[in-house]
């Protein structure tokens, strides 16, 4: 794998344009499901921070609640980076450890390898949020950014699960500089990007490549359109882009709603998706 194209693409926001429509969105897409709280599991990392804090211009601090959901291997450092966020946006924070719903599953006799205990502490975490998103009468808000969802480099029904997504269409170098822009503190949003799902974990060494790299080569893959010649001609080396490519083709199925069978004329999510006789 060649990952070091020649040129390095520009993909600067205006932040100050994105952030009043993801503050808008995250407002418009609460009220209009009937709420007016919102819930979110904070990490220490940047994407959960960013979430928080579009949320708590959105919606009002007090109308947000952060969800610190430690692991047995979790560092402490995401720990406090989370509770430093917290008080910072002056958002509520509620600290449940995961820990004992984990071990519960090696209790029964599984013995699961580090990737599905990462999956299995994704899912608890997701419990949590929903269970207590009843509790507080809140949407879930969720923190996957556009290069982790187009990679499926996320957990279904875990991290992935949301009701809104106001990051999803940012790609993680863009998360990085958006936070920045709307004052994350600077070490969350310098720190090696981690799932913190067992120790030394990182991001980019799991998937092998730097997430400028892979964001230039999405960009251009994506968003421009490029062909694979093009790609080349750009710098980016073949066996980098084909890997890519299998990455994004493979995790489709994580990118949409399950599949339904079709019977009748009013299949749900196929010809009945937007209850408009309804006055909605």
């Amino acid at each position: 794998m060649e990952p070091n194209p020649s040129r390095q693409l520009d993909l600067r926001l205006d932040t100050a344009i994105v952030r009043t429509i993801l503050v808008d969105f995250l407002r418009d897409g609460v009220r209009a499901a009937g709420f007016s709280r919102g819930i979110i599991g904070l990490s220490g990392g940047v994407d959960s921070s960013l979430s928080a804090s579009l949320a708590a211009e959105a919606l009002g601090p007090e109308n947000v609640l952060g969800v610190i959901m430690p692991s047995g291997s979790s560092s402490p450092q995401s720990r406090t980076d989370a509770e430093l966020v917290a008080s910072k946006l002056g958002i509520r924070s509620e600290t449940i450890e995961i820990a004992p719903m984990v071990e519960a599953h090696r209790a029964r006799g599984a013995d699961p390898d580090k990737v599905r205990l990462g999956n299995i502490m994704a899912r608890e975490r997701m419990i949590v949020l929903y269970d207590l998103s009843i509790r507080e009468k809140a949407l879930v808000i969720g923190t996957s950014n556009k290069t982790e969802t187009l990679l499926g480099y996320g957990t279904l029904f875990g991290d992935t699960a949301c009701a809104l997504n106001p990051l999803g269409d940012l790609y993680k170098t863009q998360v990085w500089e958006l936070a920045a822009a709307v004052g994350i503190p600077e070490q969350i949003v310098t720190k090696a990007p981690s799932a913190d799902l067992w120790e030394g974990q990182t991001d980019e060494s799991e998937l092998g490549f730097s997430y400028k790299q892979v964001d230039s080569l999405l960009y251009s893959m994506i968003d421009q359109g490029k062909s694979d010649r093009e790609l080349l001609e750009l710098g980016f080396g073949q066996d980098f882009i084909q890997a890519v490519q299998k990455r994004i083709r493979t995790n489709q199925f994580k990118r949409r709603s399950p599949l339904v069978a079709r019977i009748s004329g009013s299949t749900p999510d196929i010809d009945f998706k937007y209850p408009k006789e309804w006055g909605s």
